[in-house]
């Protein structure tokens, strides 16, 4: 597995090895032990998959809030995507930077998401899939958004992305009240 550090502590690109035959390939996209000696250990309780029909769909930029809070492991299951984490951790020295990268179902690069980051994706292909692992459950109750277009995301887009009503009216960066304190 080759992990790829980012310019923001804890949020990292990691692009298992594939196994390639006549067949296909095979790829480990996760284990813990392995991951665990490399100083990443999370448990993940939760896959979640979704299918974005039309490129330019936004989704994002979404968190959820303690107890509750979700690290994130992303990957592209057919299709590109342009993936993005943003810091909001109340007291981080990269409070409300970004890091993005594309996802696709050729790279095989996935980003981990530490707890206390937005997260978000735009499709750059139709029929475009990703599938993520999640540190905790969905709870509703601890669900929140911030508005994709307030973070000074340098999107990918080409025109107006296709969001949903929840992402239209998501509170933008410069009112929203942190839930995650940065631990140093």
């Amino acid at each position: 597995m080759d992990i790829e550090t980012t310019a923001i502590d804890g949020l990292v690109f990691l692009t298992p090895k594939r196994f390639g035959d006549n067949r296909g390939f095979f790829s480990e996209s996760w284990n813990a032990e392995r991951m665990r000696e490399a100083g990443l250990d999370i448990a993940f309780v939760q896959d979640n998959h979704s299918m974005s029909e039309k490129t330019g769909t936004l989704r994002g930029l979404h968190f959820q809030a303690p107890p509750s809070a979700q690290a994130k492991l992303v990957r592209c299951g057919r299709g590109r995507l342009f993936d993005v984490a943003v810091d909001i951790r109340r007291g981080s020295p990269t409070y409300g930077q970004w890091v993005g990268g594309e996802l696709s179902f050729e790279n095989g690069r996935q980003l981990l998401i530490p707890e206390g980051f937005l997260h978000g994706f735009v499709t750059l292909e139709p029929m475009t899939e990703i599938i993520y692992k999640c540190s905790h459950g969905y709870d509703p109750a601890a669900d929140g958004s911030v508005h994709w277009d307030s973070c000074g995301i340098d999107w990918p887009l080409e025109g107006t992305p296709v969001l949903s009503e929840k992402d239209e009216k998501a509170v933008p960066l410069s009112d929203f009240n942190s839930p995650f304190e940065y631990q140093g």
